[in-house]
């Protein structure tokens, strides 16, 4: 989950690449091999002066000193001919070599917390989300998150498949907002979901059960923002019935794809989730035909309202039946097309999710 946008490993407390440790050596050579080729006098030596500090963000303590040693050996024997420092030039260059191995140490001691920091993290993140199983009960499944938020796993959009006593249901939804601001409202959706699939044998009691839960979430005292509401889209795939079920609470609206061609699900959409305007069934219920190879995908906003450099918005059903045969898979086959088509990727949280059928 998003991961085309993030810093690159070495600024997030990864090892640093090789070219960045080879960089302070090499710069070495260079400088020594200049001033040897050099009239004597013009002086590179005190460039050498520079290296301590870059190795600090290459190196630990212990090989920041090495190099800092190193250039104070090639500064101050006088037999060596790369310079002449003297007395307080030395002095400068060490405290600059001190200095840098100070930054060093700091730096490394900063890198660990920040990878336990992110690990951890990255672990509650995906407690709260975690990737789609391959596949639920008799249905295949592939889930693509982007979320919108640099740095983060989650954002406002959800996704979720699980089995029950009244078949596979999965939801894909949207809340208020994007970003970590929305993580709790996502959390407390996927919960009462997840309950709803054990419990409820209408798949508009769990959008109602949905419905109650931003309801009473909003009217907490804790609430900084109590305006909670989501849109939402709900599908049952019932035990030996070749039929889905879909329930739409203002979402956009799934696709289908059968063999080559892809039709839009028609469905009676209801109001969104927590506005309070549903009563007691959100929305209608409609049940689609379908059949063994048919594939499902459900999508948030995020998706059709990306735009390109023109202000056009990306054409989703029009690009499936060309993305369906590539062999990376169709969600993420989708992700490519449309980074490319907005330069980079949209700037709202992305979710996907394919349910193929058997």
């Amino acid at each position: 989950m998003r991961r085309g946008r993030e810093e690159p490993g070495w600024l997030r407390g990864a090892p640093p690449p090789r070219w960045a440790r080879l960089a302070p050596a090499v710069a070495l050579v260079v400088l020594v091999l200049a001033q040897r080729a050099t009239p004597g006098d013009v002086e590179f030596g005190y460039f050498l002066a520079g290296l301590p500090p870059v190795a600090a963000f290459a190196y630990g303590a212990a090989g920041t000193a090495v190099f800092a040693g190193l250039v104070l050996v090639l500064l101050g024997l006088p037999v060596i001919g790369i310079s002449h420092a003297r007395g307080s030039d030395l002095a400068t260059v060490a405290a600059i070599g001190l200095l840098s191995v100070v930054i060093a140490w700091v730096r490394r001691r900063r890198d660990a917390q920040l990878v336990s920091v992110r690990t951890v993290a990255e672990a509650a993140q995906l407690a709260v989300l975690p990737p789609v199983p391959d596949r639920v009960g008799p249905v295949r499944c592939s889930g693509l998150y982007r979320a919108a938020q640099r740095g983060t796993l989650v954002g406002g959009d959800l996704y979720d498949v699980r089995v029950g006593p009244y078949g596979v249901r999965a939801i894909v939804a949207d809340v208020q907002g994007h970003g970590l601001a929305a993580v709790g409202t996502v959390a407390a959706l996927l919960g009462a979901f997840r309950e709803g699939v054990l419990d409820d044998a209408e798949l508009a009691a769990v959008a109602a059960r949905l419905d109650r839960r931003l309801l009473a979430d909003s009217a907490a005292a804790s609430v900084q923002h109590p305006e909670l509401f989501a849109t939402a889209v709900l599908l049952e795939v019932p035990p030996g019935r070749d039929l889905v079920r879909i329930l739409s609470c203002g979402h956009p609206p799934a696709l289908l794809l059968r063999d080559h061609a892809v039709r839009e699900l028609v469905v009676e959409p209801g109001p969104p989730l927590g506005l309070g305007l549903a009563g007691p069934d959100p929305a209608t219920v409609a049940e689609i035909q379908v059949r063994a190879g048919d594939r499902l995908l459900l999508h948030t906003d995020g998706v059709t309202e990306a735009r390109d450099a023109a202000g056009h918005f990306y054409p989703l059903a029009d690009r499936i039946p060309v993305l369906a045969t590539d062999p990376a898979g169709l969600a993420r086959a989708v992700w490519r097309d449309l980074a490319a088509f907005t330069g980079g990727g949209p700037r709202d949280d992305v979710a996907l999710l394919v349910l193929s059928l058997e």
